[in-house]
């Protein structure tokens, strides 16, 4: 045949540009197009350049030629069902999930709304984006969801726009063009499997397996490990509290210690350590996930923990030093006396931990009662060498403690059921409040 073929493929709007149509064939295409994209696909378009026989190398000027169309591939690429999942777990927890893509907008509103976005009635383009000033685009970004042909300056300032705003961004990607919103995001993502290099070095965070899914899934995680460091402050706290309070109390009125200092340092240093240990692995609670994001300036101690520290405080003052004063008025030895005031403090621990591990809802389920088996665990030994503590003759004489009778210890027992039931009764006012 005469003559060398150039093939062109493309983007569809950008190749019908270099095609030579009249007004009825470009809108026959055009409808093609519109109607492929509506769909969800992802469309290409085929045109063909007549060049002369002995063209060897190509150059920009050939494709000032006009073309041929020759027809158009629409892709199928439809978005994960966990991915239609996450996105809407996301919008539960307060995220808002937009959608920057290079894809025709039609193709992008269509997938938009398989992945139910919020805002999917309008598509803003890269076109358009490069009409706006910065203050139009701070002003379009929160409405809109869905970004179409965009180029890695538009990714940029579409970042930089959302954090006018205050919020705190985190963008995916996988090519050389993201780096540049990626290192601006707050948290850059990048794709571990497709990822190229740049992108990964411009990101805080590589997705190993690709998956949008596992952002809603570090989300939650994240939340849960926030939740996890404030029980664990909610609780070794209040312990300190109540133990100091407890001994500052009877200096000022001028009473025996209820606690030698070695007995204290075993309660914090064997019983208060291991106990606070299993709220590192408690899991996750059911609302996390439907919370609103927290502030990122707020401090970790909110107003309900500054409230149940001092609370639970209180009520640990009020056991270790009525325990005492009571053991002392019963005719027991300040060694006895003593004795009855660190397991006290204990198993009031222990049941403050049962309390604690729930922070919001009141606990009524036996397994909210009965706890993660870390929380058994630990519970088990604790209380085994708490009977250590007390029962073994060496161990009484380096602490100076003692044998504990029955009586002393069904009041112990029920001092630390009395304060489970207070807590709980605690959270079921202060939900009624609205402070949880």
């Amino acid at each position: 045949e005469d003559g060398t073929k150039i093939l062109i493929k493309g983007a569809p709007d950008k190749v019908l540009e270099n095609c030579q149509l009249n007004a009825e064939d470009n809108k026959f295409w055009y409808e093609q197009i519109e109607k492929m994209t509506s769909s969800g696909k992802r469309v290409l378009a085929v045109a063909i350049i007549e060049a002369n026989k002995d063209k060897k190398e190509l150059n920009e000027k050939d494709l000032d030629t006009k073309a041929e169309i020759l027809g158009l591939l629409g892709l199928i690429d439809p978005p994960r069902s966990e991915a239609i999942s996450a996105v809407k777990e996301c919008q539960r927890a307060g995220i808002n999930v937009k959608m920057i893509t290079g894809d025709h907008a039609g193709t992008a509103k269509a997938i938009g709304i398989q992945l139910n976005l919020s805002n999917t009635e309008s598509v803003l383009t890269g076109k358009e984006i490069d009409q706006m000033s910065d203050s139009e685009l701070r002003e379009y970004v929160l409405k809109i969801d869905i970004f179409a042909r965009t180029s890695p300056e538009h990714k940029l300032r579409l970042v930089q726009a959302l954090q006018s705003h205050n919020k705190i961004v985190a963008m995916t990607g996988d090519g050389v063009n993201d780096a540049p919103a990626l290192k601006q995001a707050d948290v850059g993502v990048a794709m571990g499997h497709k990822g190229t290099e740049s992108a990964k070095e411009a990101s805080e965070m590589v997705l190993a397996d690709d998956n949008f899914a596992s952002i809603a899934r570090a989300v939650k995680e994240g939340r849960n490990v926030y939740d996890n460091l404030k029980k664990a402050i909610t609780f070794l706290l209040p312990i300190n509290g109540g133990e100091s309070g407890s001994i500052m109390m009877a200096i000022m009125l001028g009473l025996a210690l209820p606690m030698t200092p070695l007995q204290v340092l075993w309660v914090n240093m064997v019983s208060s350590v291991t106990l606070a240990m299993a709220l590192a692995f408690e899991p996750a609670e059911s609302n996390i996930m439907t919370r609103p994001p927290r502030d990122a300036n707020a401090s970790i101690i909110s107003g309900f923990l500054v409230w149940r520290i001092i609370f639970v405080s209180f009520l640990f003052l009020i056991g270790i030093f009525g325990v005492f004063t009571w053991s002392i008025q019963q005719g027991y030895s300040i060694e006895y006396a003593r004795t009855h005031a660190v397991n006290i403090l204990v198993v009031m621990e222990v049941f403050y931990l049962l309390s604690v591990r729930k922070i919001e809802p009141p606990q009524l389920k036996i397994r909210d009662f009965i706890g993660t088996n870390a929380v058994i665990t630990v519970g088990f030994i604790v209380i085994g060498l708490q009977l250590i503590f007390n029962y073994v003759p060496f161990m009484n004489t380096i602490f100076d403690s003692r044998p504990m009778g029955v009586e002393a210890g069904v009041l112990v027992m029920m001092c630390g059921i009395l304060l489970f039931i207070i807590l709980n009764i605690e959270k079921l006012i202060m939900r009624k409040m609205g402070k949880i």
